[in-house]
């Protein structure tokens, strides 16, 4: 991760919002009055999905998508006024909480201002016409960095955001864009604002090798963590959800994170999370319900910041469109007192100061937060079993800290979670994490 990253933004909850979709009003003063709401969920970061104006031209869909940018320097009118933009900031600050804003520089939309004053920006055909390098994407065509001018204009646009109060970007495909312009970017807004939280959308690695045989650009996670502070996951994605889904053993998966720290820069941060605006909601692969909130806790535990996609804490099984009007299903909010209890526990000190241990795979995960005198101890029965399990605890009575309720261990054995249980133990009687096929 880059040098100044801070430590504790290990521990940070981010919540997602896409503008349009997110209320019948669907504007920045609909989000304002939501946000007392958020922030009693344990939330940290809200992260706004593009506030900028869609393109017209090529635009998917009747409304356009908002990553099909024309303008970096305003507002969608759609969603408000900047005063508007202003107030939700003003507002989360007051609250406690730091805004967040997309980062789409990889492309525009094609009736952008820089295509009309900067044609030189663009990638261009034979025949001078600016286009993608990304087919499926024909509602933008694509900048072409390096190039000083861009550069300027780009970085420029960054440091009036922050001018105003953002507090973080979040970087739409940063794998396409190179490092230098990242580190930069980083460097000359520290200047204006220090503190500012930078996320990649880092790409799946096919993405990165398919781009690298068509003799394109792309860089890896690897390269990315010299600028940014967290990462996608999607690096080992395409696992997560083959195993959600029943098709591949939880321990592959397992293994999966530990590799991930064996490649990685020491103490690098990824964001978790078990949906995006991007992907399935976690309902959709993995309809039991019980299941689902016992992989949704298990990620909240798992080691790196947490992403909460808005509609997760009302169930909502169905993804927005972005190119639509396409209102999140509230329905009330059945699990958001699960989602404020695995928050709160995001911050607890085991979590904060500790290391993580993978213990076991079958019946159930279990997995530890090691730390100096007291350790976290979960189980999430992400498979739906029954019964009793074996557990590395001493006997005795504990507190679930996200039911609240005593839970015995008896001669090493408990009975198994309907979702998922996180204990407080001041003893572990297994320190060493399982020996795994692919780092033995």
């Amino acid at each position: 991760m880059a040098k100044d990253t801070p430590k504790s933004f290990k521990n940070l909850v981010l919540y997602s919002i896409y503008v349009r979709n997110h209320s019948l009003e669907g504007t920045f003063n609909a989000v304002t009055r939501d946000l007392d709401r958020i922030k009693k969920m344990g939330v940290d970061v809200v992260w706004l999905m593009p506030i900028h104006p869609i393109g017209k031209k090529n635009k998917k869909g009747s409304l356009g998508c908002p990553y099909s940018i024309s303008d970096y320097r305003s507002v969608n009118p759609e969603y408000g006024t900047l005063a508007d933009f202003q107030e939700l900031i003003a507002v989360s600050h007051q609250l406690g909480l730091k805004v967040m804003i997309d980062v789409v520089y990889n492309h525009t939309a094609h009736d952008s201002i820089l295509v009309r004053e900067h044609p030189e920006f663009f990638h261009q055909d034979g025949q001078g016409n600016p286009v993608t390098t990304v087919p499926d994407w024909s509602d933008v065509i694509d900048l072409k960095h390096p190039h000083p001018e861009l550069t300027r204009y780009l970085i420029d646009s960054l440091k009036y955001w922050v001018s105003i109060g953002v507090d973080g970007f979040r970087c739409d495909v940063a794998s396409l864009v190179p490092a230098e312009f990242w580190q930069q970017a980083r460097r000359e807004v520290s200047e204006v604002k220090h503190g500012v939280i930078w996320l990649a959308e880092s790409v799946h690695v096919v993405f990165v090798e398919t781009r690298r045989q068509e003799k394109l650009f792309a860089i890896s996670d690897s390269e990315i963590y010299t600028a940014f502070d967290l990462t996608y996951d999607y690096d080992i994605w395409p696992m997560f959800q083959h195993t959600v889904k029943g098709d591949l053993p939880v321990k592959r998966l397992l293994e999966m994170y530990r590799f991930q720290h064996a490649i990685y820069p020491a103490n690098f941060i990824k964001m978790r999370y078990v949906e995006n605006h991007d992907q399935s909601r976690i309902r959709q692969s993995v309809p039991d319900t019980n299941r689902a909130l016992a992989w949704t806790a298990f990620e909240a535990f798992n080691d790196g910041a947490w992403l909460i996609y808005a509609g997760q804490e009302a169930g909502e099984d169905h993804t927005p469109s972005l190119f639509e009007k396409d209102i999140v299903r509230w329905n009330g909010y059945p699990f958001q007192d699960l989602l404020t209890r695995l928050n709160g526990i995001k911050k607890h000190p085991a979590v904060s100061e500790g290391f993580l241990l993978f213990l076991e795979t079958e019946p159930v995960i279990q997995v530890a937060w090691k730390a100096n005198t007291v350790h976290l101890y979960g189980i999430f029965n992400v498979e739906g079993q029954k019964g009793k399990v074996q557990v590395h605890i001493p006997n005795g009575s504990y507190t679930d800290l996200i039911s609240g309720s005593v839970v015995k261990v008896v001669h090493g054995r408990m009975d198994i979670p309907a979702v998922a249980i996180i204990l407080e133990t001041s003893t572990l009687l297994k320190n060493q994490q399982f020996f795994s096929e692919l780092l033995d």
